[in-house]
């Protein structure tokens, strides 16, 4: 007993802690505005319009948690950004991700607050269980929070889109249609790599309208199609290669082998089909994140949930796919690829 440690327990069970810490700097748009300056605490309350309670609680906090680092000690202490925190958090950046922080902050941070109900009920947290609509209607019907949406998915899938594109041999093929493409980022990704390859990036219309600006943008116009799509309605579109980023996930069983059928059908023989998902390991014991996801699953839409490689193969063999693999990418996430 002597031997055992309950601080594991301690700093799972009180991670929203940090994690809220991290969100709020985030939402103050801290690490944007302190951007590559210096600044003290006092400094950094005036600047964010922060009571002076704030300081230095806040800001050493994030200290702490390796978010913020600080020359000095004391009241002239200055915080600066982290290398990572300056890449990644600052929205003068590129590489900015904070998006998907800003949209835990707003939604799913309050809706996990019911988990135990979800696993309870099996009914999901969110919009819907406050509005009667379900998630997506709700989110579209809102053109800032489907912006935030948008920026959200980008900043969490930007990585793995660039790897797929860097490390899947797109060269035998001529066309690629991307499914549920959202801000077009994986065709941008895919298409800045591969000239050759001829790219559509389909959607429903409120957010084509979003990847046509971004596609238009990026100079990408003549490369990459932006199109209208109801998944559920439409067949679709015929290219070499068929590919959805984190949308397979977004399902129940038998909405996720329609998806798969489709996509099946829309490729000729010797086609491709790729989904880019944090693909739980088969064991089922590694990937965390991956296992989390399909906890949130639960909570954006009751019998959503995300799945393993050999979960992948199987169902793609079951309508006709030769055989599968899967390409580990950025972090937690992976491309299954479906050959036909």
């Amino acid at each position: 007993m002597s031997d055992l440690n309950p601080q594991r327990i301690i700093e799972t069970g009180m991670a929203f802690w940090p994690s809220k810490v991290l969100q709020s700097a985030t939402e103050l748009e801290l690490f944007t505005k302190l951007d590559d300056k210096a600044l003290t605490g006092g400094e950094l309350c005036e600047l964010l319009e922060l009571h002076p309670r704030a300081n230095p609680d806040f800001f050493d906090a994030l200290v702490s948690i390796k978010f913020l680092e600080r020359d000095g000690d004391g009241p002239n202490a200055r915080y600066r950004n982290t290398p990572e925190t300056a890449a990644f958090l600052n929205k003068n950046n590129p590489a900015y991700m904070g998006g998907m922080l800003e949209m835990a902050n707003e939604r799913l941070y309050p809706f996990w607050a019911d988990l135990t109900e979800a696993l309870k009920t099996g009914k999901p947290q969110c919009e819907i269980k406050h509005t009667g609509k379900p998630m997506f209607e709700e989110l579209y019907s809102d053109s800032k929070r489907l912006e935030q949406f948008m920026e959200a998915m980008t900043g969490v899938s930007a990585g793995n889109f660039m790897m797929l594109a860097k490390k899947f041999d797109f060269s035998s093929y001529k066309t690629l249609c991307d499914i549920g493409g959202a801000a077009g980022v994986l065709s941008m990704m895919v298409a800045q790599e591969h000239p050759d390859l001829a790219l559509i990036s389909a959607d429903l219309p409120s957010v084509t309208a979003i990847a046509k600006k971004k596609i238009a943008a990026a100079g990408l116009s003549d490369r990459i199609d932006a199109v209208d799509l109801d998944f559920f309605k439409d067949d679709f579109p015929k290219a070499d290669v068929i590919t959805m980023g984190m949308i397979l996930h977004d399902w129940n069983l038998d909405n996720k082998m329609m998806l798969i059928r489709k996509a099946f059908d829309a490729l000729p023989e010797g086609g491709v089909f790729i989904v880019v998902e944090q693909l739980i390991d088969d064991a089922r014991r590694e990937n965390v994140f991956g296992l989390m996801m399909s906890l949130n699953m639960l909570i954006e839409f009751g019998d959503a949930f995300d799945y393993t490689g050999a979960d992948f193969d199987g169902w793609c063999k079951e309508v006709g796919f030769s055989h599968t693999e899967v390409i580990p990418l950025a972090g937690p996430s992976s491309a299954a690829v479906a050959y036909k």
